[in-house]
């Protein structure tokens, strides 16, 4: 089946009791048993909750992915992948990641032991051998990355980290399945934060890992139920239903995303934007060879300072100043003082004039003028 059709019904047959053709949210805690070892497959909600099952189903198959796992948020997502190295165990990591993930490894697994080391996108896709070593257990990428949109070669990432024994995580949430699909191009494991494209509508968190690997997927599944790192079944189902519409709303997003850039470009109130779809972007090709388009989300560098970036996210109606992204709703933001405020005191901080958007599916002609009039907040001297 297509990736729509699956989008749909993988996972998801009419509820055998009743026909229904939405699955049921199974909110439940416990299962009964017909006798002692004698159970239906499920005995306790957080090693396995039919509607999470669905989820985990459905998702996987659009990942390509023979084991998939929900998680609570990305960031239990992340966690739980994480607990696959161990202290003293060297990891590496795309310097332009997102804020949370950055806080994550520096300032909680860093001061236990692990060992982590950022590299710039391109050093990645280009040059990642020299860098590993027999140390290294785990390679952490993002394409396109947030918030600066650079794009990392997968499959010469995956290679190199393979050449020493290494695992190659993705991180997959800014372009979904639907755009990229990492482990056809070698990574080991994908994970998201399905709070984003997957879920769409801003009304759930949520996270997810999966992988193709036999051995991977069993400590995963055992590290999913230890930790107790699950969403509930109303969260499940909420993602679920999101899927459903993932194709259209990311075909609507990219299209919004291109006609926005592409507008932003030509703006004399605009220094630089960062989109892969366009064809000035440095990693322009390379998106074009591994995504199917180039996503819903963008950032740009205003010509003038951070008070002239603030004063623009004061001034919009119909874009939300809210962190998060992939909804369905058009969101903006400031970086470097919101969702990568961990990153202000690391070598490579975001850049205090940048802007990042994430398109949502309204009118794209509403969103530029929105844009227009906020734009004019900026003051003529710092367009010239």
């Amino acid at each position: 089946m297509e990736f729509e059709t699956r989008a749909i019904h993988e996972g998801q047959e009419p509820d055998p009791a009743t026909g229904a053709v939405t699955t049921p949210i199974y909110q439940t805690s416990t299962y009964a048993h017909e006798e002692v070892g004698q159970h239906k497959g499920y005995v306790y909600s957080r090693s396995g909750n039919p509607t999470r099952a669905a989820l985990e189903q459905c998702l996987a198959s659009l990942e390509s992915a023979e084991h998939g796992f929900a998680f609570a948020s990305g960031m239990a997502a992340t966690t739980t992948v994480l607990h696959l190295v161990n202290p003293g165990d060297r990891v590496v990591c795309v310097n332009d990641v997102y804020g949370g993930t950055y806080r994550l490894f520096s300032k909680v697994l860093e001061p236990k032991g692990y060992e982590f080391t950022f590299l710039p996108a391109e050093e990645i896709s280009r040059n990642l051998a020299p860098a590993l070593d027999e140390r290294t257990r785990l390679v952490w990428v993002e394409t396109p990355t947030n918030p600066l949109l650079n794009v990392v070669d997968i499959r010469a990432a995956a290679e190199a980290t393979h050449a020493v024994g290494a695992v190659c995580v993705v991180d997959n949430t800014f372009a979904s399945p639907y755009l990229q699909r990492p482990l056809e191009l070698g990574a080991d494991i994908v994970v998201h934060s399905t709070t984003k494209y997957l879920g769409g509508h801003s009304d759930v968190i949520g996270g997810f890992a999966a992988t193709t690997d036999p051995t991977i997927a069993e400590r995963l599944a055992f590290l999913q139920n230890s930790l107790g790192t699950v969403p509930g079944p109303f969260d499940s189902w909420l993602v679920l239903r999101g899927l459903k519409t993932l194709a259209v709303r990311m075909e609507r997003h990219c299209e919004n995303a291109r006609r926005i850039a592409e507008w932003l470009e030509s703006h004399a109130s605009v220094e630089r934007v960062r989109y892969p779809g366009l064809a000035s972007h440095p990693d322009h090709e390379l998106a074009r060879e591994q995504m199917s388009d180039f996503g819903g989300m963008l950032s740009f560098e205003l010509a003038g300072s951070k008070e002239d970036a603030l004063a623009v996210l004061r001034s919009t109606a119909i874009w939300q100043l809210a962190e998060s992204l992939g909804g369905v709703e058009s969101l903006i933001e400031h970086p470097g003082l919101m969702t990568h405020a961990s990153t202000a005191d690391s070598a490579f901080p975001v850049p205090e004039n940048l802007i990042r958007l994430s398109v949502g599916i309204e009118s794209a002609d509403d969103l530029i003028a929105d844009l227009e009039q906020a734009l004019a907040a900026v003051p003529a001297a710092a367009r010239s």
